[in-house]
């Protein structure tokens, strides 16, 4: 039963979520989410060969911390900049 469970949670985990899906699931505008690529505070999990594209579950938690420090009062600046500090964001 464990290794059910545990093949699960592995597919979950991998599942992708367009841009529009993800953005909804985050809980931010499908134009915040753009934004926020557009000015580097994340890259989608994967592009597809169309130039989709694609997001998964760690993207979208990264995506509501985002917000969450922005609804704080951190400039999306200071964000990216803490992102870059950490070693989470390729600078």
């Amino acid at each position: 039963m464990q290794r059910k469970t545990d093949t699960t949670s592995k597919a979950k985990s991998k599942e992708l979520l367009s841009i529009g899906k993800a953005a909804e699931k985050a809980g931010v505008s499908k134009q915040s989410l753009q934004y926020y690529l557009m000015v580097g505070l994340l890259e989608p999990t994967e592009v597809t060969p169309s130039g989709r594209r694609m997001f998964d579950a760690e993207a979208i938690e990264r995506i509501r911390l985002i917000r969450k420090l922005n609804q704080s009062g951190y400039p999306l600046r200071a964000i990216r900049e803490l992102f870059i500090e950490r070693g989470t964001l390729k600078g």
